[in-house]
């Protein structure tokens, strides 16, 4: 991984849990800053590196390579196509975009080896479910028997965020007050318009198939950590799910971490994306939890409208028009009010240029337009779609690319 030297200064390493590989943090995250320290997650497909369809079968040994290679920080997902990466903990959100960034050449390069490359989307333009294979892991093949179909159909990739809170109570405040936010997220990330070879008419149409499985969705209108806990506790005792990591709602608390995860975005192509949104996501979430009170002002109404608002989300992407009680409010006039509102936030986490960057996407559109625009661009050629995701997934570039450009290498 490569730094700045300034940034090598500021950084400490210590020994994982497992002891097996080595942790990356900023040093600057003691005290009151280590309570906003935060990490991200990324899902890719694996695809063929010629024809780049996607991959039915993986051999374990490209796993276990890019495990090796990144520290323990690859693994497998349900799927035999998909691979995950997660970064270390970090303060410093320029840490935490160098990671990301070396996680995507590490695993690229693996794949490769593999015959394979990575594709950062929310669905794969041209994948047939049908024809999905669960991951050779217990705790997977346990949910496909569960699941059944709907299983198979989870040919889909989230990015993930999480953001430290230690206190479980004012987390559970900050998921009831960010609920009216998750539309927005949903719209920034937006990189899954196909669906099996077609255009869905949706910027984001992920989340409409992910809502297929139980316990998705936005989260319920929990009081406090009791009434969480409750309804856990129910499940399992009625032999529903095992632990609290079969709740896949839009945003949940860790059950593994002292945080608050975000999980309704799709995998953004480009990092820089990626890196926005999250730190829009850490910004606000610090501006709530400083603040408790707002989730008392989160109604059933408020989260009604939510509901309405993602679905508006999934269907426009950054050309959103969403809904609100006084009327009709623009993509970019809803994030205007949150950038003003968590200007403090942002200065205080250094994410100031990072949270601007969230108009860019506004303004050019998210991974969805991109992808559009490759199709149209090329006679309504899918593979043009293929190939530009395969290469903007690396390349961190947005321009189009033509029918003659090979896959990446």
């Amino acid at each position: 991984m490569t730094f700045a030297s300034d940034v090598l200064k500021l950084l400490r390493l210590d020994p994982s849990d497992d002891k097996q590989h080595v942790v990356i943090r900023s040093a600057g995250g003691r005290g009151k800053a280590a309570e906003y320290s935060f990490g991200i997650e990324e899902e890719y497909f694996l695809a063929d590196r010629r024809t780049l369809e996607v991959a039915i079968q993986t051999p374990n040994e490209l796993f276990e390579s890019a495990n090796w290679s990144t520290g323990g920080q690859a693994m497998r997902e349900m799927l035999q196509s998909q691979l995950e990466v997660a970064t270390n903990v970090h303060v410093d959100v320029n840490d935490a975009r160098e990671e990301l960034r070396f996680l995507r050449r590490e695993v690229a390069n693996v794949a490769a080896q593999y015959g394979f490359v990575i594709m950062a989307c929310g669905t794969h333009p041209t994948a047939v479910w049908r024809r999905s294979q669960p991951s050779p892991k217990p705790r997977y093949e346990e949910m496909i028997e569960d699941l059944r179909s709907i299983g198979h159909r989870n040919m889909m990739c989230g990015m993930h965020v999480h953001v430290q809170l230690p206190d479980p109570e004012k987390r559970m405040a900050v998921m009831r007050a960010m609920l009216p936010h998750l539309p927005l997220f949903i719209a920034l990330a937006a990189s899954s318009p196909f669906w099996n070879s077609h255009k869905t008419g949706l910027k984001g149409y992920r989340l409409a198939a992910y809502s297929e499985l139980p316990r998705t969705g936005l989260p319920e209108l929990f009081e406090n950590r009791q009434d969480f806990d409750e309804y856990i506790g129910a499940l399992q005792r009625s032999g529903v799910i095992p632990d609290e990591g079969h709740i896949w709602w839009a945003m949940r608390p860790s059950m593994k971490h002292p945080t608050l995860e975000l999980r309704a975005p799709d995998t953004c192509t480009l990092v820089e994306d990626a890196v926005a949104i999250a730190s829009l996501y850490r910004c606000l979430t610090r501006h709530l939890y400083l603040r408790p009170h707002l989730s008392k002002e989160v109604t059933v109404v408020e989260r009604a409208i939510a509901v309405e608002n993602k679905w508006r989300a999934q269907r426009y992407g950054t050309d959103c028009i969403f809904a609100s009680k006084d009327g009709p409010v623009m993509i970019s006039e809803m994030l205007t009010r949150i950038i003003d509102g968590i200007a403090e936030d942002a200065d205080a986490l250094g994410c100031a240029a990072e949270i601007e960057h969230c108009r860019t996407v506004v303004d050019r559109g998210s991974s969805a337009e991109f992808q559009l625009r490759a199709y149209r661009d090329n006679g309504d050629d899918i593979a043009a779609v293929s190939r530009w995701i395969a290469t903007s997934t690396i390349s961190g570039t947005s321009a189009p690319i033509g029918r003659s450009a090979p896959a990446p290498s």
